[in-house]
């Protein structure tokens, strides 16, 4: 198993699927449709069955149920674009076999170096076989290792008819990273009762609760007149703009958050003294919170109205997914499927919050209830991301292990 996931994940990585948010198009890049042809010609060679691509590039494919049980057909998701942040183009993974716990020369010529120095979670990994980059561009590994994961266990059932199992759909998505990932995903067709995302980090994660997100777009008008005589006509947008920042809390960003804490997060800061926009993201696992910071958001731009015009600030703010908890606690029994999984495969759960979204965030609210489980990377989206290959078999065994208890205990 341990070259056959090698090789399919060092394949697709290879093909620059960064997403773009600036694109109106679906998939937002065609790196991603090249992938997804790639994917459905091996889906088919594997002998997965009902393989379809539709024209926004979502991937779909069954594994017929083997058993005469009543078994609810279940689902598992990754998506195959990489994040916008970082370059995706001409990614060369680099495999350090046997860690031996330093430093790791990710590009000498350039100095460029993932130490555990800057990394001590390195030391988790002595001994495992690494895939890096080449620090130049990031990985891919956000999510293309959930892909070779879910691909490779599909490739292990079929070739081992004797593990019985009900029907199991797959799904390859577009454009999770730029928030789409399930805008265009047709949930009646896909036809699982619950799905897992394959999206996580480190080794044991085991994610149902998702941030409640909101962005906010505030467009600040100001006036500019010549320096020289604007005394008392001159209104300046940037000033108005850090103004109104300035009544947030400071202390409630992303830089001084974590675990189940919120936060406003300032995105982008663009402007002049005739114009200025500020774009943020909201976020927050309470739902009265969270509608708590929109407001405060509001609050502030009609303070700001009050004393320089209404005409002068305008705020618009979109929700952008919910948090899952909320659909997935009535069936908890899929969490539990799960961590008695990872229990099975003497793997230690770690139930956490996710502090940001994955498509399971959204689809839990489109019917498919969908929490997620780890793939075995670290450091997404950035030119230090890594995976581990060992945890990465240990992802594709939790796969077939939560697909062998639903026979089980239907």
């Amino acid at each position: 198993m341990k070259q056959e996931i090698i090789e399919r994940f060092t394949k697709y990585v290879k093909v620059n699927t960064q997403s773009d948010p600036n694109s109106d198009t679906c998939p937002s890049t065609p790196g991603q449709l090249e992938l997804g042809n790639m994917l459905v010609e091996e889906l088919k060679a594997i002998g997965m069955e009902e393989v379809t691509i539709d024209e926004n590039g979502y991937i779909m494919a069954t594994l017929p149920a083997n058993t005469d049980k009543d078994v609810p057909t279940i689902g598992f998701l990754a998506h195959m674009d990489t994040a916008p942040e970082f370059t995706g183009a001409n990614v060369h993974p680099q495999i350090v076999e046997n860690y031996d716990g330093g430093d790791i020369v990710l590009n000498k010529s350039l100095n460029i170096v993932l130490s555990p120095k800057d990394f001590p979670e390195l030391a988790n990994y002595k001994g495992h076989t690494l895939i890096t980059t080449d620090g130049t561009t990031l990985l891919g590994a956000d999510n293309k290792s959930g892909i070779a994961e879910i691909m490779t266990a599909m490739a292990y059932l079929i070739q081992h008819p004797e593990i019985k199992h009900g029907k199991v759909r797959v799904a390859f998505t577009p454009d999770e990273e730029i928030g789409r990932g399930p805008h265009k995903f047709d949930v009646a067709k896909f036809g699982a009762k619950f799905a897992y995302t394959v999206d996580g980090g480190p080794l044991g994660e085991l994610e149902y609760e998702s941030f409640n997100a909101a962005e906010a777009k505030i467009t600040i008008k100001g006036k500019n007149v010549h320096p020289g005589t604007a005394k008392g006509k001159m209104i300046n947008s940037m000033k108005i703009a850090i103004e109104f920042h300035g009544q947030l809390p400071a202390n409630e960003a992303p830089e001084h958050t974590e675990g189940y804490e919120g936060f406003y997060h300032l995105l982008s800061f663009q402007g002049n003294v005739e114009e200025t926009m500020l774009h943020y993201i909201i976020r927050d696992f309470d739902r009265k919170q969270f509608e708590a910071r929109k407001a405060k958001m509001q609050e502030i731009a009609a303070k700001l109205q009050e004393t320089y015009g209404k005409e002068r600030i305008a705020i618009e703010i979109k929700d952008q997914y919910y948090n899952m908890r909320e659909k997935i606690e009535p069936v908890r029994e899929i969490v539990d499927i799960a961590y008695e999984a990872m229990k099975n495969l003497h793997i230690e759960p770690k139930i956490s919050p996710i502090r940001g979204g994955t498509d399971g965030s959204q689809l839990s609210y489109m019917g498919l209830p969908t929490p997620n489980i780890f793939t075995g990377g670290e450091n997404f989206h950035g030119r230090f991301e890594y995976i581990s290959v060992d945890n990465m078999i240990k992802a594709t065994n939790v796969i077939i292990e939560i697909i062998k208890l639903f026979e089980q205990k239907a």
